[in-house]
């Protein structure tokens, strides 16, 4: 005999009764508590559901927190093309705040500008003026630099951190200037970043301030800040450096590098700008700064 399913062992006249219909709440309401889950859940520290939330306390400053300013009207998040107009503002501002801008590495020749520049990475101009006298006294010329003994060299140059690297490159880069420069360091853009450990900050350094060839600088401060400004969202250095080239006048290339470095450290750090004291503040959106002093 064929098995029968379920449905059809069902007894004949055994209809359903009527059920109350399901009440369910409307969306976005929770349903209203009973007062035997309140009972329930008292005591436990649960919050019971469609019961109001208690307002929490708010928090008290500490002791000897300074406050945190906001300056001005709500500033722009987006970046947007650079008026011209703005920007030779900014430039004129700045020439006005800082007339005697210069290099702050010291030297007397090409060669020593180079040498100091690249101990400048990660490390301050002051730290790389107080060792490069010493340095530059024990190996006057690329000959001497390019046929140091490797252990001595970074002892020489141990202070200004990555010794190793740096000695290397100091040493590679004075060897590529004897043997395809005469010992002369190279006046293009090319040649100086064809040796070995110079990139294009560094050649850009040397053109500007040993030659007077024009070139824009990036470093840290002028990443910084030429993001701030609203000149460019770019974060590569090297398209940083090209998106600058087209709204400076040449001839403020270098200068321009000066006056943002300077600016950077004086007014406009990385943690916290002092925008309430700053001269530009009427020219920048100042793009990704949340809190200012």
């Amino acid at each position: 005999m064929p098995r029968r399913s379920p449905r059809a062992r069902r007894k004949p006249g055994g209809a359903k009764l009527p059920q109350a219909p399901r009440v369910r709440s409307a969306p976005g309401r929770a349903r209203p508590a009973t007062k035997r889950a309140k009972h329930a859940a008292k005591g436990t520290g649960r919050r019971v559901p469609g019961a109001a939330a208690k307002p929490k306390p708010a928090r008290k400053p500490l002791a000897g927190a300074r406050p945190v300013i906001r300056t001005g009207a709500p500033r722009p998040r987006r970046f947007a093309a650079p008026d011209p107009v703005r920007v030779r503002a900014v430039l004129e501002q700045l020439r006005e705040l800082y007339p005697d801008a210069k290099c702050a590495l010291d030297f007397r020749s090409p060669l020593e500008l180079l040498v100091a520049t690249i101990l400048s990475a990660q490390c301050t101009d002051e730290r790389v003026n107080k060792v490069t006298p010493a340095l530059f006294a024990a190996y006057p010329d690329a000959s001497a630099l390019a046929a140091a003994d490797p252990a001595a060299l970074e002892k020489a140059i141990h202070s200004t951190g990555f010794f190793r690297n740096k000695a290397k490159s100091i040493r590679e880069a004075s060897a590529d200037i004897v043997t395809k420069h005469g010992g002369q360091v190279p006046r293009t853009l090319e040649e100086l970043t064809a040796l070995r450990g110079v990139g294009r900050k560094t050649a850009n350094v040397v053109l500007g301030n040993a030659y007077g060839i024009p070139g824009v600088v990036v470093d840290t401060h002028v990443a910084r800040l030429s993001h701030r400004l609203g000149l460019t969202n770019e974060t590569d250095p090297v398209k940083i450096e090209f998106a600058l080239m087209p709204l400076v006048p040449r001839e403020l290339w270098t200068l321009f590098s000066h006056w943002l470095i300077l600016h950077g450290r004086a007014v406009c750090n990385a943690r916290k700008p002092l925008c309430s004291r700053c001269p530009l503040a009427p020219h920048c959106p100042r793009l990704g700064v949340s809190a200012s002093a």
